[in-house]
């Protein structure tokens, strides 16, 4: 779990906000500085600081002395150091407190730095900053990935951005001054917006997420959670995880130029994210690779998953078979007719599927049961989640494996126009393809650097975005899974037979929930029949057939392209195209032979 500190406290009532906030780290500055403290005043402030809260004295070329005489009057815990103090000098420190002193050595990163020379160094950890109290971020993206030493994270920090600090790289404290501070003073209302911020990397996104869990189940996702962030900071797991997606999952996806269609439309310039183009022929193979390597990381020999549509079925069964794990998938029966070539696909893989006939016979009593399936063999399984939703760590993990996918038609985009897209459309079920679409471009569009309009598509047989209540729910329709809170059509809802399985669900993950309660989405719905028209439309002009669930993205692209053709202008557009529809025929058979119902 990501720790906080805050530096620069200069006075008692910011201690009284430390305490009341909960921080982890005070920080004491002992250097030249405006936010500067005397011995005598830094001791009245450790005094009234919680015992919880470990002090940080901060430090520029300071003599051993001065260090070792706070340390040793109990002032400091922790001594943090931004001068050119050589491996010798924290040597120093470390034998004079018998290696108690912890040491944080603070580096100024740019282009020219070599993080690698720190990775055996006596510091324990290093603080990554843009320099010695600037204020301003750097390029994060020069973080090394096999970085050895933990890390704090510095400069220019806020509650606007600190969500994707911690969620893309995972540091393992926030470092923040001035973010929290109104004319030169720590200001609460900024403090508590940054707690707020961070725990929305814990499991709570506002109002809504959380680990509302049976006891049976507790310990094993705080276990789960612990190695999660552990193998995420482990360089040899990175880059085991990378090669995977690059080799064997056929990363980095295509951002591909939708020429004919763009011509045909006329009024906006169409790009798609090509996850079809994934080994198993969709998105859904980025976030299993990385939970059933975890899986296998931690010593468990068996793993489970629940689909809808089939593809996270088929993606889990593909990962397990590679990596020589036992594999059981849990599907509606109303599902496994439909989509019964994917369900030949996983057994084919050596996995066992569960027709699931309770409840509506669909994806969210597949979810029940495999949580029933879990807490009964947590010694040996692990739950691969598809989508961003369950209780913590879930809706992260996942977040955090489908990112991959914004972060690359990010920089693919910025290479091939210049510029940030106006507009990312992605379909929207229970949330895994829409917030890999998502993050990290929500991070420009929150720091206030872009303009970029986010759409949410999902079937108008399912309107939890648009309809919905967002209240606490259960996941499943039994009441087994976690009580959250998000937007819902309510667990006891029955979605109307539809071919886009995997959107059929009743209820939104945390994270979108919040952006779209607080408008930072744009959630639209779009008819079955209309669906498959734009489908079918788009695949005589490009040569690609689409899933049922990416034509409700590609049915929104079209009508954004129109609405810019009739209002004269000239927009850019990236649709996530998240997987194939070359099992789907029957649906786009079905079109065909006029016995396809609207669905609404």
């Amino acid at each position: 779990m990501v720790k906080i500190k805050i530096c620069g406290l200069k006075r008692l009532e910011d201690i009284e906000l430390a305490n009341r906030y909960k921080i982890d780290y005070a920080g004491f500055v002992f250097a030249e500085s405006k936010r500067k403290v005397n011995y005598d005043l830094a001791k009245q402030m450790k005094e009234k600081l919680c015992e919880d809260i470990q002090s940080v004295g901060v430090f520029v070329d300071a003599g051993t002395d001065e260090i070792l005489k706070l340390y040793n009057d109990g002032i400091i815990d922790v001594a943090q150091l931004h001068g050119m103090e050589s491996e010798d000098y924290i040597k120093t420190l470390k034998e004079k407190t018998d290696y108690k002193l912890k040491i944080i050595k603070a580096i100024e990163v740019s282009e020219n730095t070599d993080l690698s020379k720190y990775d055996d160094s006596l510091a324990d950890y290093l603080l990554l900053d843009s320099g010695k109290g600037s204020g301003k971020t750097f390029d994060w993206h020069l973080i090394r990935k096999d970085l050895k030493k933990e890390f704090f994270l510095a400069g220019g920090l806020n509650s606007k951005n600190i969500t994707q600090a911690i969620g893309e790289f995972k540091p393992y404290a926030i470092d923040l001054s001035s973010g929290v501070e109104s004319d030169g003073f720590k200001d609460e209302n900024k403090i508590k917006k940054v707690m707020e911020a961070k725990n929305m990397n814990n499991g709570r996104y506002g109002e809504y997420g959380g680990q509302y869990i049976s006891e049976t189940l507790m310990n094993e996702l705080i276990y789960l959670e612990e190695q999660y962030y552990h193998y995420m900071n482990d360089s040899e797991f990175v880059e085991e995880l990378n090669t995977l997606l690059k080799e064997y999952a056929g990363r980095p996806s295509l951002l591909y130029y939708a020429k004919r269609m763009t011509e045909d439309l006329g009024g906006a310039k169409i790009y798609l994210k090509r996850e079809d183009l994934n080994h198993t022929g969709a998105h859904k193979i980025n976030n299993v690779l990385g939970q059933v390597l975890l899986a296998k990381k931690m010593g468990k020999t068996r793993v489970i998953a629940e689909t809808g549509a089939g593809q996270h079925g088929v993606a889990t069964a593909t990962a397990a078979a590679l990596l020589d794990m036992e594999c059981e998938v849990y599907m509606g029966e109303l599902d496994t007719k439909r989509q019964a070539l994917n369900v030949y696909r996983m057994e084919l893989l050596g996995a066992k599927v569960h027709p699931v006939k309770s409840g509506t016979k669909t994806l969210k009593d597949a979810v029940n049961d495999a949580f029933r399936d879990w807490i009964g063999r947590v010694h040996d399984t692990n739950y691969v989640i598809g989508s961003t939703m369950g209780p913590h760590p879930f809706p992260m993990m996942v977040r955090d494996f489908q990112a991959v996918i914004s972060a690359e038609a990010r920089e693919q985009f910025l290479e091939k126009e210049g510029k940030l897209p106006d507009a990312v459309l992605a379909c929207v079920g229970g949330g895994s393809n829409f917030a890999g679409a998502l993050y990290p471009f929500i991070k420009d569009k929150l720091d206030g650097n872009s303009d970029t309009k986010f759409i949410a598509v999902e079937p108008s047989a399912c309107p939890t975005l648009t309809e919905g209540k967002y209240e606490y729910d259960f996941g499943d329709s039994n009441g087994f899974t976690p009580l959250l809170k998000m937007y819902t059509l309510g667990h006891d809802f029955v979605a109307p037979s539809v071919h886009a399985g995997g959107l059929r669900y009743h209820g939104m993950c945390p994270q979108i929930s919040l952006l779209a309660h607080e408008g930072y989405i744009n959630p639209v719905t779009a008819h079955q029949r209309d669906v498959f028209n734009a489908g079918i439309q788009f695949a005589k002009c490009e040569g690609i057939v689409p899933a049922p669930e990416t034509t409700h993205a590609i049915k929104a692209g079209i009508d954004e392209a129109i609405k810019c053709r009739q209002t004269g202008e000239e927009k850019t557009i990236v649709i996530n195209f998240s997987g194939h529809g070359m099992l789907d025929l029957k649906g786009y058979a079905n079109y065909f032979s006029g016995e396809m119902p609207n669905s609404k």
